[in-house]
């Protein structure tokens, strides 16, 4: 690990990073989400950790959004809760699945229905979109930005070749961390090249 010059709080209060892990600068992965023709939305197959307030503004989204989903608002979310500091509104729950997809995953197209919804009716999808699947292949525990598992175990299907972790995750994480993050990080990055 990388100890960073100080600790860093996301946009939304957590999580707060102040470590990094060397292998965001090496490891590969094709970046280009929708350009992607060989991995059909693998990614999208489990769910994902989402934090409360995300939960809870896109069950404010109303019948319009449910509509677009396709699922029932009912069967979006898994029941559990989970305390965790390191997510903002410091709990979070986790997307159900259905057919071996992610609910919010596009059945008749690609990509995730979350994001395309806030793309077409102008709305920031930070706030609605959980923070796991917006940073991803990058992920962040105990305090440290790290690779997510997919990319360490060999599962992640884009693995290999393309942009390193952190290129892939840059503007991302300018959104979340801020200007003064990503400084240091591309610091640390030209050091790794």
């Amino acid at each position: 690990m990388i100890a960073l010059s100080r600790a860093y709080a996301s946009v939304f209060g957590a999580p707060v990073i102040d470590r990094i892990d060397p292998r965001l600068f090496t490891l590969r992965y094709f970046a280009a989400c929708m350009d992607c023709s060989f991995c059909a939305d693998q990614c999208c197959s489990y769910g994902v950790d989402i934090d409360t307030a995300n939960i809870d503004a896109l069950r404010g989204l109303g019948a319009d959004f449910a509509a677009f989903v396709g699922v029932p608002q009912s069967d979006w979310f898994t029941a559990e809760r989970s305390a965790d500091a390191e997510f903002p509104s410091g709990t979070y729950g986790r997307t159900q699945t259905r057919d071996g997809k992610c609910v919010f995953a596009d059945r008749g197209g690609r990509g995730c229905r979350i994001h395309a919804w806030c793309l077409q009716q102008g709305l920031d999808y930070h706030r609605y979109k959980p923070l796991v699947s917006t940073l991803f292949p990058v992920t962040f525990e105990f305090g440290a930005l790290v690779p997510s598992p997919e990319t360490l175990d060999g599962t992640l299907a884009c693995a290999g070749s393309g942009p390193t972790l952190y290129q892939g995750a840059r503007d991302e994480l300018v959104y979340y961390f801020g200007e003064a993050f990503v400084a240091e990080l591309d610091a640390h990055a030209d050091r790794a090249c």
